[in-house]
């Protein structure tokens, strides 16, 4: 792999404030620290703070990054010890190599300042587009989010260097937003994102009723409220002998459908587990262990829950997106998310291990060809040398 040479200063704000927070990482958050991971022993880090923007020393760098990998009860401390340092040593350049800055987190990036200050820090930043949800599905989104989207994606247009993208999918969103809105082209890159590497499951089923999982922060956009509803349908029909839901996520915003159902219907007690705290190794089992994962989301700029599934051996029945057949292909079993009838019945027979059709995916599932940081990273240090060499 050929490295970049140039200095390098990553942007860890958005990953700080939310350990700090004792937030649990978002998609969003992972592939952050993926960078940290693989930029951070050559990197510098930057903190946005109470309108000022801190540089890491390389050592209290080091530091930091070690702490957002493996996080611990002094994480805290650590953090209000280096940022004192920093305001104290100011923002400085160090040396006469190019200085890139790499933004993977949509944070800050709708401040009036921000332009301005990357610009007379003389940064060539390079940005990470992860969707262009809250502008093509605003209906699914905090009320504000597509004017605060427009802001962050204006600001990366106009200042990066070049823009990094999980997807032909997202990719071709994005070309559409700068024809429509006449906005400058970036270069740009699509590079795969690859699964966790999740730890050996416990061996022995966590339920002894067949059960399917739904993963990923619940919201409106997940289209929990259309399985739930047929969780009820499948009870009222076969009573005990329907499978087990297991709904592994954080409560997000805008659900209180979704909310008021997993709290409050009788109904579904007993037959829904929702796992909002779930660890590494609870996840590995959840997954080893279901009949086949349930994606019915409206949208998507990636899908990170159908590479995990597949990576691992768990069939998926998905809606009809263009990034999950661009990751996926023909494997996973497809079905409109309106289409409660093509649900059921593709639940109900994957309820059964051995009906033909799951056995037909398992099939299938042995062509998957898993994506893996080390070619995400194959294709990010290229695109910054032909960046870099314009």
């Amino acid at each position: 792999m050929k490295k970049l040479t140039s200095e390098v200063i990553i942007d860890i704000t958005r990953l700080v404030d939310r350990q700090m927070q004792g937030r649990f990482p978002t998609g969003v958050d992972r592939v952050s620290l993926e960078y940290v991971k693989h930029f951070g022993p050559r990197s510098s880090g930057l903190i946005r703070y109470a309108g000022q923007w801190l540089e890491l020393s390389r050592n209290d760098s080091e530091r930091v990054f070690e702490a957002l990998l493996a996080p611990n009860e002094a994480f805290n401390y650590l953090i209000r010890q280096v940022v004192v340092r920093a305001l104290l040593n100011g923002f400085k350049r160090r040396g006469n190599a190019a200085r890139v800055l790499f933004h993977t987190g949509h944070s800050g990036l709708e401040k009036s300042n921000y332009a301005p200050r990357v610009q007379r820090l003389e940064l060539k930043p390079f940005f990470f587009v992860h969707d262009l949800i809250p502008l093509t599905h605003s209906e699914y989104c905090r009320p504000g989010a597509p004017d605060l989207h427009k802001f962050r994606l204006n600001a990366m247009l106009s200042l990066g260097q070049g823009i990094i993208v999980n997807s032909v999918a997202t990719l071709a969103e994005l070309t559409d937003y700068i024809e429509l809105n006449q906005l400058p082209k970036v270069p740009a890159k699509v590079a795969l994102l690859a699964p966790a590497k999740l730890p050996l499951p416990f061996l022995k089923t966590p339920l002894s009723k067949p059960y399917f999982v739904m993963l990923g922060t619940i919201e409106p956009r997940k289209n929990h409220w259309l399985i739930l509803q047929l969780w009820r349908q499948l009870i009222r029909d076969i009573g005990d002998d329907a499978p087990r839901l297991v709904i592994i996520g954080q409560r997000g915003w805008e659900c209180e459908n979704i909310v008021d159902l997993l709290d409050r219907c009788e109904a579904l007690r007993g037959f829904v587990i929702e796992e909002s705290r779930c660890s590494d190794t609870q996840l590995a089992t959840w997954l080893h262990h279901a009949q086949a994962l349930l994606f019915p989301s409206f949208a998507e700029g990636y899908g990170m829950p159908l590479v995990e599934a597949l990576s691992v051996g768990l069939p998926v029945i998905a809606n009809d997106l263009p990034a999950f057949r661009e990751i996926a292909g023909d494997i996973p079993e497809y079905v409109d998310a309106l289409d409660g009838v093509g649900w059921k019945a593709l639940i109900l027979a994957y309820t059964q291990s051995n009906h033909p059709k799951r056995e037909a995916q398992l099939e299938r599932l042995k062509h998957f060809v898993v994506p893996t940081w080390r070619a995400h990273f194959e294709q990010v240090e290229g695109f910054l040398a032909e960046v870099n060499a314009l």
